[in-house]
């Protein structure tokens, strides 16, 4: 993995090249020469192992998005800091399948270090509402949901905002026993 400021001087001294071309009358290859110093430049601000790994993330293919993120053997120096938010969204995406833990610490970090797009940070709070109500920690999961509801402008994530918010109406409800109720010891007691 290269670090983030070797495209920029690769993307620098094309440039460079580009301005010589232009200066030797070859206008073609100058432009041609600017336009490829514009794919470094742009893959400064959009990793490609990231842009690979959502790409396989659409296909529901979680192991060839793991095995792209893990090309990136240091994100604090191979990537801008919304490209770490975006590799720790990732890892968060895929790890909450197996470990609420682990995916809650990357979610967490994820929008510490800033998400670019809306509803990435709408669906970032929405995990971590989950993520808090599955261990009853009630009124963050509550203030995370109304979040992710304000940030979802488009309404992409309106019906799992729905589910939640039903799922936490559930839960509200008190439960109700018929008959003996209680544990199975208490019931022993009383036979």
């Amino acid at each position: 993995m290269y670090n983030k400021i070797i495209k920029l001087i690769i993307a620098a001294g094309i440039i460079a090249f580009a301005v010589y071309q232009f200066t030797e009358g070859n206008i073609g290859n100058g432009i041609m020469f600017i336009l490829l110093s514009l794919i470094f430049v742009f893959l400064y601000f959009k990793n490609e192992f990231i842009l690979l790994a959502f790409l396989r993330l659409r296909k529901q293919d979680f192991e060839g998005a793991k095995k792209w993120l893990d090309k990136i053997k240091n994100p604090e120096t191979a990537l801008v800091t919304k490209q770490q938010g975006y590799y720790n969204y990732l890892h968060g995406l895929m790890v909450s399948q197996t470990n609420m833990n682990e995916a809650e610490k990357y979610f967490k970090k994820a929008i510490a270090l800033g998400l670019s797009m809306n509803h990435d940070l709408a669906m970032a709070k929405l995990n971590l509402s989950g993520i808090a109500f599955s261990k009853r920690r009630k009124i963050e999961a509550e203030k995370l949901l109304s979040e992710a509801q304000k940030l979802d402008k488009q309404g992409m994530l309106a019906d799992q905002i729905k589910m939640m918010k039903e799922n936490m109406k559930r839960s509200q409800m008190p439960n109700q026993h018929f008959g003996a109720g209680g544990s199975i010891r208490s019931q022993k007691r009383r036979s």
